[in-house]
């Protein structure tokens, strides 16, 4: 059982406090939330708190969560663009929408649940039941190129080359503003913000992050950037665009609060892998085209500069 102290602010009073739990909880539905305030599991001193309670912005709760149910994931018939295959590895170019790996509030319907189908049983076994084959991980609103290991041999050999840094993940992405310098590195730990579960952030107690930009389109008011990740902490890229004042377009969480029309999530795609065959030691590159989305919002701003 984890047990979370949790802080709610002055902007906070007056919100139900099923509806806030579940703002500030990773995975963690109102419903859910519901079920934790009548099982008593949210507390105040030492009391529970009522399902309908209304928060004053100055309190300190306590929240016991529940150990998580047993889940497993299950193949199911999803298309899959296959970009490689072998015997050892598949690489899919990722749509947007699709989440990688079942989790709270997503059982089925996920990337995991597409390769079970497509593989059978030849994924590795390392991430467990939920993550069989799962190297690295991409957002949900994320699309692009994402590597699965389909044994043991090749899943280990992969993950040692994100350690060393051999595994190179490149993306495109569209952010907001404009870059004096034509290339640069951001070098700033991401941890889990305090203030919202939901959300990472730059934090001195983080882990160590490293994303390297380069400037590939100047437009007024925008930038086309190539990203290239030296370490792969959740939302990295994200994260250090936001810290240099240069949320991703359409990044509802790091960046502007309203979605941009014709653009699902932030425009942010993998566009480039590149690895050691973990079989044979040969390097392998891979590109995917950009979506057509992002294609789109290239154009508009094209034609408005």
């Amino acid at each position: 059982m984890e047990t979370l102290t949790l802080r709610p602010g002055e902007s906070d009073a007056g919100t139900r406090v099923d509806v806030w739990l579940a703002g500030q909880i990773q995975g963690l539905t109102r419903s859910a939330a519901q079920r934790l305030l009548e099982g008593g599991r949210v507390t105040l001193d030492g009391r529970p708190l009522p399902k309908r309670c209304r928060l004053t912005g100055a309190e300190v709760l306590t929240v016991s969560l529940p150990d998580p149910e047993p889940m497993d994931a299950a193949p199911q018939d999803i298309p899959l663009d296959v970009v490689f295959e072998d015997a050892d590895v598949i690489v899919v170019n990722k749509p947007k929408g699709l989440v990688v790996h079942p989790a709270p509030g997503h059982p089925d319907g996920t990337l995991v649940n597409a390769l079970l189908y497509h593989c059978g049983k030849s994924l590795s076994g390392v991430g467990g039941t939920l993550r069989p084959g799962i190297v690295h991980r991409i957002d949900r609103d994320t699309s692009g190129l994402l590597i699965a290991a389909k044994n043991d041999f090749a899943h280990q050999a992969l993950a040692a080359q994100l350690q060393d840094h051999s595994l190179a993940r490149t993306y495109e992405c569209i952010a907001l503003g404009g870059f004096r310098e034509d290339r640069g590195t951001v070098s700033a730990p991401i941890g889990r913000c305090p203030a919202d579960r939901k959300k990472m952030a730059v934090l001195s107690s983080g882990r160590p992050a490293v994303t390297h930009w380069e400037v590939l389109t100047r437009f007024p008011g925008f930038t086309h950037l190539r990203c290239r990740l030296e370490t792969g902490r959740t939302h990295q890229i994200r994260v250090h665009l936001s810290y240099l004042g240069h949320p991703i377009l359409g990044d509802t969480v790091y960046g502007a609060k309203k979605p941009v029309p014709g653009l699902q999530g932030q425009c942010l795609h993998a566009v480039g892998l590149r690895f050691l065959h973990p079989r044979t030691g040969e390097a392998v590159e891979l590109r995917c085209p950009l979506p057509e989305e992002f294609r789109t919002q290239l154009d508009k701003l094209a034609r408005r500069a």
